[in-house]
């Protein structure tokens, strides 16, 4: 059986940049750990915008230009990057991965997957959408996310999203 680990868009705007929170900042430590220690399969994914940004639905209804693909804050952040080498990355250009959920689901074939933990960043936007992208490709494997390993929009939207994804049969752990 194979574990699997999402760290989900621990990228330098979300952190530090244009979207950055103090809550954001305060689990790079705790995601570095986990990946270091995680016993499994580790896969990033990387929001990712373009330079037309500010005319996409996202960026008409969020009106600020964050993870530009090849700029700085599209970067996964520093203490990540040299851990991210080696490991496969989905750039996705919306909050859930379609792309993640298929590969996910081939893996799934080729070696079941026991579990699926997700770690990163927003809690409220894409590691809730990613959860939910994977839970409809693995309806069966144990689903789990570390809040200590996360932080959304704000501290409310963060528990607020915790308790949702319990509700969908997702483990949240370290709250």
């Amino acid at each position: 059986m194979q574990n699997v680990l999402i760290v989900v868009d621990m990228q330098n705007d979300f952190i530090d940049g244009a979207l950055g929170t103090a809550e954001a900042v305060q689990i790079v430590d705790n995601v570095v750990k986990k990946v270091k220690a995680f016993p499994g399969k580790v896969i990033f994914t990387r929001d990712t915008h373009f330079a037309d940004y500010m005319e996409t639905q996202e960026g008409r209804k969020l009106p600020v230009p964050h993870c530009i693909e090849g700029t700085d804050g599209w970067q996964v952040c520093p203490a990540l990057e040299e851990l991210r080498k080696g490991c496969e990355t989905f750039d996705k250009v919306t909050f859930g991965s379609r792309e993640l959920g298929l590969a996910m689901a081939k893996w799934n074939e080729e070696e079941t997957i026991g579990s699926v933990e997700l770690a990163g960043l927003c809690t409220d936007i894409c590691v809730i959408s990613n959860a939910m992208v994977v839970k409809a490709f693995l309806p069966e494997a144990e689903l789990i996310v570390d809040a200590s390993c996360c932080a959304g929009v704000t501290p409310e939207s963060h528990k607020n999203a915790l308790e949702a994804m319990k509700v969908c049969q997702i483990r949240v752990i370290n709250e």
